[in-house]
């Protein structure tokens, strides 16, 4: 599995952003996609995550209500919008695929995109 990112930037504080990740090498499957997030001074988190049907979603409390992921299964491709962006959203963002729960809050995942930054300015 490949995943490629893209829609990463430099924006200000309040706006939006949409991130894309096209997966290459994936045959249709009930894994869970997802976004993490590498951030400045903290370890990589898991930012949220969809199940390849579209119907189960999860999201850390500190996007929700701003954050949307999507699916586009024509196009092998999930999306993040993100709105109401914060300079503490700035970080690398990865796609994920094959992501699992591992113990309470704590997520993994078997394939990773290259990562796309991420930058948010007051």
């Amino acid at each position: 599995v490949q995943l490629v990112e893209s829609g990463g930037g430099l924006v200000q504080a309040g706006t939006s952003l949409r991130l894309s990740c096209t997966a290459s090498g994936r045959t249709p499957s009930f894994y869970t996609m997802g976004w993490f997030r590498h951030t400045p001074g903290k370890e990589r988190e898991f930012v949220v995550g969809i199940h390849w049907d579209g119907k189960s979603t999860d999201y850390i409390d500190s996007v929700k209500g701003r954050f949307t992921i999507s699916t586009d299964h024509t196009k092998n491709t999930i999306y993040l919008q993100m709105d109401s962006l914060k300079p503490e959203d700035t970080g690398v963002y990865y796609c994920a695929d094959h992501v699992v729960r591992t113990a309470g809050d704590t997520w993994s995942a078997e394939y990773w995109g290259q990562g796309t930054q991420v930058t948010v300015f007051t």
